[in-house]
């Protein structure tokens, strides 16, 4: 990989579109990225949470704020990218919601939520951007460390993340005839506070203290230790595709 000299930055002129890029993995990406020279859009639903992110990411990073379970939302989303960015080097394909399953309580429509966004969303996300694509980008895909584990609750999120797992692969398939390498980001235990939305103080607790326990590293990792691993299969590992890379302390692999 060609070296920066003195003045330069890493991703200077890098075009990049990051999808749940308003918050935790998402925006420490983004802000790597632009840090680095980059012109990133950040994708999200929630208007509050994009709007504190582009004050902090400054202009370098127009926000677009979407439900990418929408694929008129998606459309826009390419038309806005189109008219930012032109094309696009770098896709990282980040949004994404983590609901408790409980086996016997499970409901269709949290089924089909976990679906939409997770699975769906992913897939036509990188669809409807394909066409802005730059021979030699790289599309990273966010898994999880839960669709390898079996972790308890878990069963519907576990799937949707290896589904993204298996579409690593087969995109790939169909995108490297165009130079487009497709790979996989399988983040473990990652402190993002995203438990404490969608849990009771009480339980979010109990689960980290468990999680951090069974790590082999015995520490949650940093949504900025994701981002750099992101970089690396974006823009660095030119001679990989249809991988997946844990950065999940050891705990898929020891």
């Amino acid at each position: 990989m060609e070296r920066k000299g003195p003045g330069m930055s890493a991703y200077d002129g890098k075009k990049a579109v990051i999808t749940g890029g308003g918050s935790g993995i998402g925006f420490a990406t983004a802000k790597l990225l632009v840090d680095g020279g980059a012109r990133v859009v950040i994708t999200g639903r929630s208007q509050d949470t994009l709007d504190a992110a582009r004050e902090r990411l400054g202009e370098n990073a127009p926000a677009v704020r979407g439900d990418v379970a929408s694929l008129p939302d998606l459309d826009a989303l390419a038309d806005r990218v189109k008219g930012e960015l032109g094309t696009v080097d770098a896709l990282f394909i980040n949004a994404g919601v983590t609901v408790p399953t409980p086996f016997e309580s499970t409901t269709e429509e949290v089924y089909d939520e976990l679906f939409a966004i997770n699975v769906k969303g992913a897939f036509f996300t990188v669809q409807k951007l394909a066409p802005l694509l730059s021979p030699g980008a790289g599309v990273v895909l966010t898994t999880s460390a839960a669709n390898v584990m079996g972790l308890p609750e878990s069963s519907v999120y576990s799937a949707g993340k290896a589904a993204l797992r298996s579409m690593a692969r087969t995109l790939s398939g169909d995108l490297l005839p165009r130079g487009i390498r497709v790979n996989a980001i399988s983040p473990g235990p990652i402190d993002t506070g995203i438990l404490e939305k969608t849990m009771t103080a009480e339980a979010a607790e109990r689960f980290k203290a468990e999680r951090v326990a069974d790590n082999p590293m015995r520490r949650f990792g940093t949504p900025e230790e994701i981002a750099g691993a992101a970089a690396f299969l974006a823009f660095d590992a030119t001679y990989t595709a249809g991988t997946e890379l844990a950065v999940d302390g050891g705990a898929t692999q020891l």
